[in-house]
């Protein structure tokens, strides 16, 4: 009987079918949200800022008198420095943020940047308390990350985000806020996450903020129609992260 040969795809076809899923890779993530730069240039905080480039992938905000740190991941397909005006909002209230790039502008691809904070304890002895947070599918991956880092941090802070991962019998401070026209964020995903969370969390809408407002990055595709201005949405978030982080 003669044995029947294995069936092979042909090396071209396969290299056909790799160099097909590369270019749609490529087209997916070349097409992201860019920052405004011209808002992010005229948002002004009242008090000085510094700015520090830690690393390629890693820049810090903070003011003398900081006492607590936010590790910030950026939302999905959206331009890092989208973010600078709520990482300096925040810094101008004693929160010094480290705001992380990531690969390709998706936290999914580097879920462990926040491993960053070993090294920034030593360069950074007076901060007494450490968060972890992010926007939207940032915030998701914070989450992911603190469910086997969860010892090593004080909180969590979610900005139009949930979480998929159980923290729910942690002692984490956590914060959760959106904007009430915010139609990108999945109400019923969000609310059948709840249980995720410390019972004791906190939670915030904001009234007529919307979800790309976190960031300036103009309108996201299927958002709603925010009724307050950008800089409105990032100083009143400013204001809740330091109800939470700064007690």
């Amino acid at each position: 009987m003669k044995q029947r040969k294995p069936n092979f795809l042909p090396l071209g076809v396969i290299g056909g079918i790799i160099i097909t899923f590369l270019m749609a890779f490529l087209i997916y993530v070349g097409d992201f949200y860019e920052s405004d730069q011209t808002s992010i240039n005229e948002f002004k905080t009242s008090k000085e800022v510094y700015v520090e480039q830690y690393n390629p992938n890693t820049t810090i905000y903070y003011t003398d008198d900081a006492k607590a740190a936010l590790i910030f991941y950026p939302g999905g397909k959206v331009e890092h420095t989208a973010y600078e005006p709520l990482m300096k909002a925040c810094a101008e209230k004693g929160i010094m943020c480290v705001l992380i790039e990531m690969p390709f502008n998706l936290a999914v691809f580097n879920i462990n940047a926040a491993d960053i904070h070993k090294e920034l304890r030593v360069a950074y002895p007076e901060i007494s308390s450490w968060y972890i947070g992010g926007h939207s599918l940032g915030g998701s991956m914070a989450g992911a990350y603190l469910e086997n880092n969860y010892n090593d941090f004080d909180g969590l802070v979610l900005l139009g985000s949930y979480i998929t991962s159980d923290l729910s019998n942690t002692e984490l401070k956590v914060i959760s806020i959106y904007g009430s026209e915010d139609n990108v964020l999945s109400k019923i995903n969000y609310d059948s996450s709840l249980f995720n969370l410390p019972k004791d969390y906190t939670e915030k809408i904001i009234d007529g903020g919307c979800h790309s407002y976190f960031g300036m990055y103009g309108a996201q595709e299927g958002d709603g129609i925010p009724t307050i201005t950008n800089n409105e949405q990032i100083r009143m978030t400013a204001d809740e992260i330091e109800k939470v982080l700064g007690n």
